[in-house]
């Protein structure tokens, strides 16, 4: 019985990794779709989406049914606590990325005039979310509580480049009145990136209970 109940637990943190990493690939789509003006992408990054949400959904039964049946103990209900939660960053951290896909298509039927030099910004910050999710989901495969206070640490980086945006997009769109529909979309983009780091924050923080059982405030 024993081994059946740590085969369901392999199961269930398979899951959470594969999520993890679909959710990952999906962000990259969304950012590469927004920079390239790829509308065909986007909506590819939307109908990813539906997948993203029906894994967590079966996450959340695999989790149910290991307590409900279980009864397991307390460290493994912590573990099947931090994939719960973890899980349900994941998929806000997917909503994101859709919601920079819908940004691909209004900028797209509008037309609006492009600024290259925050184009490369907010890809630089694609960049290092896209490290932060892919290292937390390494650090939380090896239940590793150093890697999980670093990369919560690089989440500084994530901010500092949103800031940076905003200035850059505010700048620019007191110069040409043309560039203000597609400076106000590229700050919610940069926007949806900077929350997707705080989930990823949060992710480590989970890592970090997982460990120690304690509840730490990494950002």
């Amino acid at each position: 019985m024993r081994r059946i109940y740590d085969d369901e637990l392999k199961s269930m943190h398979a899951q959470f990794t594969k999520m993890g990493l679909m959710v990952n690939e999906n962000i990259l789509l969304a950012v590469k779709a927004f920079i390239n003006h790829d509308k065909e992408t986007a909506n590819r990054v939307k109908k990813n989406d539906k997948a993203i949400n029906n894994i967590e959904l079966e996450i959340e039964e695999m989790c149910f049914k290991l307590i409900a049946l279980q009864q397991p103990v307390s460290s493994d209900l912590r573990s099947i606590v931090t994939v719960m939660k973890a899980s349900s960053d994941l998929e806000r951290m997917g909503d994101h990325a859709v919601s920079i896909a819908r940004s691909v298509i209004r900028v797209k039927e509008l037309h609006n005039k492009r600024i290259p030099l925050v184009e490369g910004k907010i890809a630089d910050q694609a960049k290092v979310v896209k490290d932060m999710v892919e290292d937390s989901l390494d650090a939380y495969v090896r239940i590793d509580v150093e890697a999980a206070y670093t990369i919560a640490e690089t989440d500084t980086k994530v901010d500092d480049l949103f800031v940076e945006i905003n200035k850059l997009c505010l700048k620019e769109m007191a110069k040409d009145a043309e560039v203000v529909p597609g400076g106000t979309d590229y700050i919610a983009v940069s926007g949806y990136l900077e929350r997707i780091g705080d989930y990823v924050t949060n992710i480590c923080e989970r890592i970090v209970y997982l460990k120690t059982g304690e509840l730490s405030e990494l950002n």
